[in-house]
């Protein structure tokens, strides 16, 4: 845990996490905070991914954005500091190991290290900024570029060009059709940007 934090936190602020922080470990899928469950902890992800999503209005679960290694949810910290029930939910990705970190001790924290404070408005900001940058694929961009950004983020974040997942898992995230999905991911491996094999997606240099 040293090693992993030392460039981002203080020494002493490492020393709390080891005596108050719980390492939990997760399976892909596993649901780590549902909508409208009380925030009790907040997870610092050690290794995997973390995938959070919220509800529309018709219900649909629309994704926002994914928790990395070293990284944490933006929307569990607005939600403990105002004491709302939880408005997103955080489900593993893959296989994930985080720390819990105790709400109580926000506050706390936020005064006594200057380095918490920076990482919790560095984090607010960054996913602000993703957020936006949605914002814009909506409005401006046609949905084939969007699933493009989609399949690059994912590789990103998984750090592999291998993708695991259904044609309607990436239409229920980008909220579209399973078939305009399957539609355009046929065109891209048609055009050798990808290869589609059961439940994969292999993407090729020409997406990039």
């Amino acid at each position: 845990m040293v090693e992993l934090f030392e460039h981002i936190f203080e020494p002493e602020l490492i020393t709390e996490f080891q005596q108050k922080a719980k390492t939990v470990s997760v399976k892909e899928g596993d649901v780590i905070l549902d909508f409208g469950q009380t925030v009790r902890i907040i997870p610092i992800v050690l290794s995997g991914t973390l995938k959070i999503s919220r509800l529309d209005d018709a219900g649909n679960e629309l994704l926002l954005y994914y928790v990395s290694a070293k990284e944490s949810c933006a929307m569990t910290f607005t939600c403990c500091m105002q004491q709302f029930p939880s408005e997103i939910k955080a489900t593993a990705d893959e296989d994930t190991e985080f720390l819990a970190l105790p709400i109580a001790l926000m506050d706390d924290w936020m005064m006594k290290y200057s380095t918490w404070k920076s990482f919790v408005m560095r984090t607010i900001r960054t996913r602000f900024n993703e957020l936006l940058k949605s914002i814009d694929q909506l409005a401006f961009q046609k949905l084939d570029e969007r699933l493009i950004h989609y399949l690059k983020e994912k590789s990103k974040t998984t750090g592999s060009t291998l993708i695991n997942m259904s044609h309607e898992q990436i239409a229920n995230e980008m909220a579209s059709s399973r078939e305009v999905i399957s539609r355009l991911l046929k065109r891209l491996e048609n055009e050798n940007k990808l290869l589609l094999y059961r439940n994969q997606i292999e993407l090729l240099a020409n997406l990039w």
